[in-house]
């Protein structure tokens, strides 16, 4: 037999891994001796700061009744004024500071805040955890974007009341146009409404990288000032944070006002590359990377672990996949499913040669080596989710045309009949894979949905529909032959043949012709 063509795979490098695999998980080791420092301090602090902090809280919350009181949260919503305004604006974000220092907060502020005329927006990132907060404190409490339901959790429903939030709704369908109508609304009011503070991540990381922004902050195209949060202290928990241990870590946290972003015409006609382009200044100015995580990433982490895979098998950078396979959260989804049909019985959720040819009922042979390279695009013996997608979208489905599966199947049926006999599909695939009869069986048995003993176009379309490896699987074989038969033909030309294919091979491949 002549020898495997072996090609140089080429990769679009927007495609390749991201610098931070999982920004979504905290992975926090405490030595011997600080273990035992934050149970001692946690003895000793722990109480006297709980009691203290709920002194501050039972006197901030009639203020905030009494500042709220009889004032509307929907319709024709004016901001406050007056004796409402100095109550909101001075004593709540005195007693604010004063509760952070109880729980061990020391605040450092760098740069200078901008007005609401010169920033009406402002953006806070890296968002790692609840007490985060405390952004809204030091920038003197402007207005913020919050859930509905927050309105109603105790006490601090009524904290939230006193920013004057633009409140989302997850039940109401209209309610991110709406979110944004008001947004855009606040900001360009020309300092008539407090500046609106967002966290454009819009879900916590472990701050080793700024994830994708989302565009409420920025479609209205107005000045944005980025604000970014450190936490000096390596002690801190975050992504989730635990309190309590918050409560016992005394420890000091920087806020820096960056100077406004002004948008260019451009960056006002484009969204995302406004967001992009002040992601990266912060991200710049933090020493951070970037990737395009996104919070759909985390709904994908949860059906990850409900399928029985580990949840980081999930991520995938949504933003990226999204934007140049023109993939919806659902499609991705329902890839999840079929990935785990094959990847569920696999230690870490990685899918190793054998795994595959199981899954395909094919033993491992050269095609099957070579539709297994075509998705390892790490090369590292193994697929993972991110991988499979993007060889399911890119080699697999533009492969399962109508034509080329025609073309199949006239390969099987030999007496063109217009179907095909078990024995016509067990000789063509045992010749060019070297299969087994038993492992054919069941494959034929998959594919004659109704059971008549022969397969359809029909059926042979359907099954290649919801399996489009076996599409690339094909397509790789005809490519294999046409090698061999050029090899056969002329020898000296082996180097030609092999560079006219893989220039085939990238042309086949539509994410090598996409732009990043």
């Amino acid at each position: 037999m002549p020898p495997q063509r072996v090609f140089a795979l080429p990769r679009q490098q927007s495609l390749l891994l991201p610098a931070v695999i999982n920004p979504f998980v905290q992975d926090t080791k405490l030595s011997k001796a600080a273990l035992i420092k934050c149970v001692l301090l946690g003895i000793l602090l722990a109480p006297i700061r709980s009691i203290i902090a709920a002194l501050v809280l039972m006197v901030t919350w009639p203020v905030s009744v009494i500042i709220t009181f009889r004032y509307p949260l929907k319709g024709a919503v004016e901001p406050m004024t007056g004796w409402r305004r100095f109550l909101c604006r001075r004593v709540m974000a005195a007693l604010g500071r004063a509760y952070y220092f109880c729980l061990g907060f020391r605040v450092v502020v760098k740069g200078k805040q901008a007005t609401s005329s010169e920033a009406p927006i402002l953006a806070v990132a890296p968002h790692s955890s609840f007490f985060d907060g405390i952004v809204c404190i030091v920038a003197g409490l402007p207005s913020t974007v919050s859930r509905v339901e927050n309105l109603a959790t105790p006490i601090f429903g009524r904290f939230v009341r006193c920013l004057q939030p633009v409140l989302v709704s997850r039940k109401d369908p209209d309610s991110r146009r709406n979110t944004i109508q008001e947004i855009e609304k606040r900001a360009k009011s020309g300092g008539h409404w407090p500046q609106v503070l967002i966290f454009p991540e819009g879900t916590c990381t472990n701050r080793s990288c700024l994830i994708t922004f989302k565009l409420g902050a920025f479609i209205p195209g107005v000045p944005v000032q980025p604000v970014l949060m450190r936490y000096p202290n390596t002690l801190v928990s975050v992504c989730y944070c635990n309190a309590a241990l918050l409560c016992l870590i005394s420890h000091c946290e920087s806020h820096g006002f960056l100077p406004p972003h002004i948008p260019t015409d451009e960056e006002k006609k484009s969204p995302p590359l406004f967001a992009s382009r002040v992601r990266e200044s912060m991200a710049q100015a933090l020493g951070v990377p970037v990737t395009d995580h996104t919070y759909e990433d985390c709904r994908l982490m949860i059906s990850a672990g409900e399928l029985t895979l580990p949840m980081e098998a999930g991520l995938v950078e949504f933003t990226k996949i999204s934007r140049k396979l023109n993939l919806k959260w659902d499609n991705v989804r329902k890839e999840l499913e079929g990935f785990a049909s094959m990847a569920s019985s696999c230690k870490g959720g990685r899918i190793t040669i054998e795994e595959f040819a199981r899954f395909l009922k094919l033993p491992v042979n050269p095609v099957l080596e070579e539709l297994f390279a075509l998705f390892d695009r790490n090369g590292d013996g193994t697929i993972d989710f991110r991988e499979y997608v993007i060889g399911v979208t890119i080699l697999c489905r533009p492969a399962n045309t109508e034509d080329v599966l025609r073309m199949a199947f006239q390969l099987f049926d030999t007496d063109e009949d217009e179907k095909i006999t078990r024995e016509e599909f067990t000789a063509l695939l045992r010749s060019a894979l070297g299969v087994s009869d038993l492992n054919m069986t069941k494959l034929f048995k998959e594919i004659d949905a109704d059971c008549s003993g022969f397969i359809t176009f029909s059926e042979f379309q359907a099954f290649a529909t919801t399996h489009p490896e076996y599409a690339k699987l094909f397509t790789t074989y005809l490519e294999l032959q046409r090698y061999q038969a050029i090899q056969e033909a002329s020898p000296g030309e082996l180097e030609l043949a092999g560079q006219i294919s893989s220039e085939e091979k990238q042309e086949d491949s539509t994410s090598d012709k996409k732009d990043d």
